[in-house]
């Protein structure tokens, strides 16, 4: 079953869009997705695959999380999130997700996984596991603590965001910059005044690409405002 979806992976192969996506997804020398190999397959594509493929077992999923090639990492957390939605056992698979941060590692893994598995898990539980993720040193592993959140916001729950934010606040990496900003953005569509009190806070000590996401949908005169302060 593996072998097949490999295989069918590969026979939808486009050379031409494999380098567009190689320069997008930074896999060049030194850059977040170095050594990151590519088919060119679109997410339509992937997953009319990952559709096919819903019983695939955690260990030949755990095969394509270990892949180079990044389409067989979208697909395995494509099935990953479909065996989530629909098993019973739960636990089993965040345990494995959680095993699995360094596999997980450009910024569309993490945005298609974090908050429909990790963070729809957590909406009555602990949060510890983000807050863990946060002080690590991975780069993939702190930015699913803040993006896992998305799911709390959409559920009115905002603390956990806040916190998170104030502990990667000062992460040098644009990444992190940017996931913070968006889901201080998105909480802020929730509750502005919750988001103008972290802004009053924290707008000195902001990256300035963290702010900027989070004051995007301000409107003109407030958003001069903090970029100015």
């Amino acid at each position: 079953m593996l072998s097949q979806l490999q295989a069918e992976l590969k026979s939808l192969e486009n050379p031409e869009k494999a380098k567009i996506y190689q320069r997008f997804f930074k896999t060049g020398k030194g850059e977040y997705g170095e050594g990151d190999i590519f088919l060119g397959l679109t997410v339509p594509q992937q997953r009319q695959i990952a559709k096919k493929y819903p019983k695939l077992s955690l260990e030949k999923i755990q095969e394509l999380l270990k892949s180079k090639i990044h389409e067989e990492r979208v697909v395995a957390l494509m099935i990953l999130k479909h065996k989530y939605q629909k098993d019973s056992n739960k636990k089993e698979i965040i345990d494995f997700y959680l095993k699995n941060t360094e596999n997980i590692n450009n910024w569309d893994l993490v945005d298609g996984s974090a908050p429909y598995i990790l963070g729809n898990y957590l909406l009555d539980k602990d949060r510890q596991p983000l807050y863990d993720l946060a002080i690590s040193e991975n780069l993939w592993g702190k930015r699913i603590s803040i993006i896992s959140t998305f799911e709390f916001i959409k559920n009115d729950q905002f603390e956990d965001t806040i916190k998170i934010s104030e502990i990667l606040l000062k992460d040098t990496h644009d990444l992190i910059h940017k996931a913070v900003g968006w889901m201080l953005r998105e909480l802020g569509k929730k509750d502005q005044s919750l988001l103008e009190e972290f802004l009053n806070k924290h707008t000195k000590n902001m990256p300035r690409t963290m702010l900027r996401y989070a004051i995007e949908k301000f409107e003109e005169t407030k958003r001069q405002y903090y970029l100015k302060k």
